[in-house]
């Protein structure tokens, strides 16, 4: 068997602020909380895919801000070019990237910034995510 991605864990500065825009930009919502030693941990995940990926939140620890050119985030995908646009609409004092189209596989997307300073894009286009079978038969095959 190969190995199966199940989690990515970061440390946070206030672990209520990370949740708030979690649930807020990204409809993740809490599926396991608990306290280990005095720190609170919490999992974090999709609708129906909380036996499949979470983003485990631990609260304590500080790491250095994102430099401008560095492209590490985590990547959303979302239904239409329209909500990648309300995307940065609503998260306005959150937005490191503006809305952005960028030629196949990239796409349309913009990117907040989370309470920690982790880079979170929202994408339309991609080959990854709502849309990609119609994007994949439109080009003619999905990439490989």
């Amino acid at each position: 068997m190969n190995p199966m991605m199940t989690h990515v864990a970061l440390h946070v500065g206030n672990i209520d602020a990370t949740i708030a825009f979690y649930r807020e930009f990204c409809a993740l919502k809490v599926v396991h909380e608990r306290v280990d030693s005095g720190t609170r941990v919490a999992w974090l995940a999709e609708e129906g895919k909380e036996r499949t990926f979470v983003l485990v939140v631990i609260e304590g620890g500080r790491r250095a801000p994102q430099a401008p050119e560095d492209m590490s985030h985590f990547g959303f995908a979302l239904e239409s070019r329209g909500a990648v646009d309300e995307i940065a609409r609503r998260g306005g004092a959150h937005l490191a990237w503006p809305p952005t189209d960028l030629p196949y596989p990239v796409g349309y997307f913009c990117a907040l910034k989370d309470p920690d300073g982790n880079y979170v894009e929202f994408s339309y286009g991609q080959p990854l995510g709502p849309g990609a079978e119609a994007l994949d038969a439109a080009l003619g095959g999905a990439p490989g």
